[in-house]
């Protein structure tokens, strides 16, 4: 498996097929995904993405910490969740996290997947909601030494 610097474009099949299906492939466009400090990763099998995640460098409010980044859109095939594709995305994320000098990252998780990110280190922060159209979620964050 090889871990990449991808496109917003490579990711949106992606993001769509897994994360949004019953939406359409332009709601899978996320605000940031152009700009400059936002960064997108793929992992690949060969020549196949299985899977991907998208840093965002945003503040999240009710955090501390100075440069916060905010993970999105991660989502790996089906076929190929036991490959650990996830963890390796979120592990080279992190060393790019910590060359931009963050001090924390953070996402809206799924609370199917909130489980898979206490594994990783990540903390729960307040309470759960709703998020219209996709489902609950809950506010994790790790901290970055």
């Amino acid at each position: 498996m090889n871990i990449k610097s991808i496109t917003p474009e490579q990711a949106y099949p992606v993001r769509h097929k897994i994360l949004r299906p019953n939406q359409t492939i332009e709601d899978c466009h996320f605000p940031g995904d152009h700009e400059p400090d936002t960064f997108h990763l793929g992992a690949f099998i060969g020549d196949e993405l299985i899977s991907i995640a998208s840093f965002y460098k945003e503040k999240h409010p009710d955090l501390d910490g100075h440069v916060h980044y905010r993970l999105r859109g991660m989502a790996t095939l089906e076929n190929f969740r036991k490959e650990k594709a996830g963890s390796s995305l979120l592990a080279s994320g992190e060393e790019i996290l910590k060359q931009r000098k963050s001090d924390l990252w953070w996402c809206n998780a799924r609370t199917g997947v909130a489980g898979y990110y206490k594994k990783i280190g990540l903390q729960e922060h307040g309470d759960v909601f709703e998020l219209p159209g996709i489902g609950p979620h809950i506010v994790m964050c790790k901290k970055l030494s």
